[in-house]
């Protein structure tokens, strides 16, 4: 398990809403607030996302959808794979009848 949070949910969701609620940009707001902007850009993505999967709960994740992209990827090198090895078997058997 990860380290405690230095930071309050309260104070994240609070930083959240002043991102989504005015005009000033992440980089500004995670200043104001100093705090490192990087950490501000997780929880509004984390946020973001949070909203997507309430909106719709079937909906996949950014990881999810990366995990599939690469398993998509990772079966299709498998096939090729796999038919590589049944034209060779075939050849091989033509051979051993001969």
């Amino acid at each position: 398990m990860g380290r405690p949070s230095k930071y309050p949910p309260e104070f994240r969701r609070e930083a959240v809403a002043l991102v989504k609620s005015s005009d000033r940009g992440v980089a500004e707001v995670a200043r104001s607030l100093e705090i490192a902007e990087g950490t501000l850009w997780h929880w509004v993505k984390a946020d973001r996302e949070a909203a997507e999967r309430n909106a719709d709960p079937t909906a996949l994740s950014e990881s999810e959808r990366d995990e599939l992209k690469r398993l998509r990827k990772k079966t299709a090198q498998q096939e090729i794979d796999l038919e590589i090895l049944r034209k060779a078997a075939a050849y091989f058997a033509k051979e051993t009848i001969r």
